[in-house]
């Protein structure tokens, strides 16, 4: 991870909740510039830090938020989405049978074709080549145990294991509020 003081492409702000923490860490919560403004202006948000960079209009000047946080508190006890993204992250961008990081995908563990549901708890993660090896058997008759049972997982759990997937780049005024773990867990 980089962090830069120049500004990033596009000038995105990043979103805090009103207890200062981001409302995500992967994907990272950040709006555009033009949201940020829009949402300054509607008295949503406070602008903790700026850019150098000023928009204006005729009779108005404003420097871009770089930092912002909501007024009013996001609660984040909802569970989340079922989402390929968010099974991924739930099993760490890795095949739960081999570990691979690459050409990841779905599977069932109860084959769709013998009665196996589309749920956190029948999904896992699967690079192609284990998908395609496992086919349309169970894992016992495949001889392939997933590495960890799935599950429904919290937002909270989410968050966390987000945080094992620090962006590439972040501004210098957002890393008083993001805290990345340095490695991944095995």
């Amino acid at each position: 991870m980089k962090v830069i003081s120049s500004p990033l492409a596009g000038w995105p702000a990043l979103v805090l909740n009103a207890d200062f923490r981001p409302l995500s860490y992967y994907p990272l919560s950040t709006w555009p510039w033009q949201e940020a403004i829009k949402a300054v202006f509607l008295g949503r948000v406070d602008v903790i830090a700026c850019y150098e960079h000023e928009v204006r209009s005729p009779s108005f000047a404003m420097r871009v938020p770089s930092v912002i946080c909501l007024r009013d508190f996001v609660p984040q006890e909802r569970p989340p989405a079922f989402t390929r993204f968010n099974v991924f992250l739930r099993d760490g961008f890795a095949c739960q049978y081999c570990g691979a990081r690459e050409e990841l995908t779905f599977d069932h563990l109860i084959p769709r074709s013998k009665g196996g549901r589309t749920t956190w708890e029948n999904i896992v993660t699967a690079c192609g080549p284990c998908n395609l090896r496992k086919g349309g058997r169970m894992p016992r008759e495949a001889d392939m145990q997933p590495r960890l049972k799935p599950h429904r997982p919290s937002t909270h759990h989410l968050q966390d294991i987000g945080r094992r997937f620090p962006p590439h780049y972040l501004h210098e005024t957002w890393t008083d509020f993001l805290y990345w773990e340095t490695a991944l867990d095995p």
